[in-house]
């Protein structure tokens, strides 16, 4: 069984993830991997030594090509599958302007204006787009 929790605060030492609920002109931004057939909020693991923010603004331009944009700290968040937890940070990014996308692991990024049904992530990621929605709308 899968859960997903948000916490006001938790130690920075188990963040292991930042995901980035992003916006541009109203839609939301969403990722499609190359080798998937779904789509995800941008986001990734955090790199040894790196600040989380650090994490969130490196993934976002990797995943996105964001270059200016404005970032907010919403909150830490934890899943646990089968007794195991992990723990990322959460952030929401209103997009302003992009350059061409990193040849990395995205294909290509879509803008929605209804979240699509088809996620990666499904037990995950619509409930932290869901908190998401909640503080800043």
């Amino acid at each position: 069984m899968l859960k997903v929790n948000f916490h006001d605060s938790t130690d920075d030492s188990l963040l292991k993830f930042a995901v980035i609920a992003a916006r541009h002109n109203g839609r939301w931004v969403l990722c499609k991997h190359r080798d998937r057939i779904t789509y995800e909020c941008p986001g990734g693991h955090r790199e040894i030594g790196e600040a989380i923010n650090d994490t969130a603004k490196r993934e976002l331009w990797e995943e996105t090509g964001a270059v200016n944009y404005s970032l907010k700290d919403i909150c830490a968040y934890s899943v646990t599958v089968d007794g195991t937890t992990t723990f990322g940070m959460l952030y929401y990014a209103d997009i302003f302007d992009f350059e061409p996308l990193p040849q990395l692991e995205i294909e290509r990024i879509e803008f929605f204006k209804e979240l699509p049904d088809s996620w990666t992530y499904p037990l995950i990621q619509p409930k932290l787009i869901a908190k998401v929605k909640e503080i800043i709308d």
